[in-house]
């Protein structure tokens, strides 16, 4: 069984790597670099359609030759010789709306001549099926409005075909002809609209998902479906969470001695390696401002842990730069922590960003501004919530712009024997 199955898993093989050759094939005739996901996939849907059937139209040609219908073999050979023409055309001049229409209108009319010629619906083995496949396509591959216009040009051919039956001389075809032809013009059409919307909503969906990606690297997943039913400004407040900001110390000047695109290059290094610690820990990238780095725990999920969560972020974050070098650079950061009441939100119509604001926000960013280098400074609220489970050391108070003069700590590292974890929102 395995001997006589293997050519046939073979020649499946095969078929299936011819199609995805064709496909591909598809994707680069008349590809502009500049064009959409959207209008990257009508040009191959259609190119798909155009190249796809000409094997049929050939075959279709060849029979009605064969049995004696001359004018109706021509009308599918006009479009065996066009079509490979108007695709290298497109290939050539990325002329996408000249191709649309000419393919569309050989579409629409070419089923229509060979009715006419064969002398009616019945002797045609209603071959003006073919000419549905114009407006479905055009459904897929143009806006609405034009759409319309060829559904309407659809049927005025159906009530012209239906006016002029009477006055046609139907063929002289054997009737087993007629029969297995419209067998073979039914079948051909509903196989093709499967394949065509098939993979059309396969394409439609990579690309959707693919966007659904790029969303929620931009905002919380929970923002973008609200984002999606309301367009609205939408905002929440937190009673309780924490807010992290690191800084690159000593960055201006060290910038620059650097090229721009290094100094890219190496803050793309940096933010790589904290973007995998704080999907570590499921906390939320706000932003980067420059050389800063914002991160938030408790927001939009509130999580009783919060603050812990975040220290653990932190110490992470120094372990991962002192351990390493980006761009032969040995850095160094502050980081600042707060916690306490904020609120969060999208605000504005374009260019969406999901952000922090509140004073808890204002003295986390002052932590950082104000801490040294390879320090983790917090306030008295954050180190009310982590004392249990890390060892922190007092720096006394410092003076805040903007606040009075506050109390700070320096978080050393984990504690061996961590205590019960204080609950945040009690």
């Amino acid at each position: 069984m395995q001997r006589h199955g293997a050519p046939d898993i073979h020649r499946f093989g095969w078929a299936m790597g011819a199609a995805a050759r064709l496909i591909a094939l598809a994707g680069r005739v008349g590809a502009d670099p500049l064009e959409s996901g959207d209008a990257a996939l009508q040009r191959r849907l259609l190119v798909l359609l155009a190249v796809g059937t000409l094997p049929l139209t050939i075959l279709w040609s060849v029979t009605y030759f064969a049995v004696g219908a001359p004018l109706a073999a021509s009308a599918p050979a006009v479009y065996s010789v066009v079509t490979p023409i108007n695709t290298v055309l497109l290939g050539w001049t990325r002329n996408f709306r000249f191709y649309r229409f000419t393919q569309l209108l050989m579409i629409l009319v070419l089923p229509w001549v060979v009715l006419m010629s064969l002398g009616g619906f019945r002797q045609s083995s209603v071959v003006i099926v073919w000419a549905a496949l114009c407006p479905l396509c055009s459904l897929l591959v143009e806006e609405l409005r034009q759409t319309v216009l060829w559904i309407v040009g659809f049927v005025l051919l159906l009530i012209v075909s239906a006016i002029l039956q009477v006055h046609l001389t139907p063929a002289a075809l054997p009737e087993a002809f007629v029969t297995w032809f419209f067998v073979l013009n039914l079948g051909s059409v509903i196989a093709i609209v499967f394949a065509l919307l098939y993979y059309f909503v396969g394409q439609r969906n990579f690309f959707q998902e693919r966007s659904e990606t790029l969303l929620l690297n931009i905002l919380p997943k929970e923002i973008s479906e609200a984002l999606k039913t309301d367009r609205s400004a939408i905002a929440a407040h937190y009673e309780s969470a924490s807010v992290l900001f690191a800084d690159v110390v000593g960055f201006t000047p060290m910038a620059a001695s650097m090229t721009p695109l290094s100094v890219v290059k190496l803050l793309n290094d940096v933010f790589h390696c904290f973007d995998d610690l704080v999907e570590k820990y499921d906390l939320e990238k706000i932003k980067t401002i420059g050389d800063c780095y914002m991160v938030a725990a408790g927001v939009p999920r509130e999580r009783p842990d919060h603050a812990v969560a975040l220290v653990q972020l932190a110490l992470d974050m120094r372990e991962s730069v002192a351990s390493r070098t980006f761009g032969d650079q040995k850095l160094a950061f502050r980081i600042g922590i707060n916690s306490g009441p904020v609120v969060a939100g999208v605000i504005g119509r374009k260019k969406f960003i999901y952000d922090l604001w509140g004073a808890a926000v204002n003295l986390a960013s002052r932590m950082e501004s104000h801490g040294e280098s390879g320090t983790i400074q917090i306030t008295r609220s954050t180190y009310d919530l982590i004392r249990n489970q890390f060892d922190c050391e007092s720096r006394g108070t410092i003076k805040v712009k903007g606040a009075d003069d506050m109390e700070t700590w320096h978080v050393l590292g984990r504690k061996a024997d961590p205590g019960p974890a204080i609950d945040s929102l009690a």
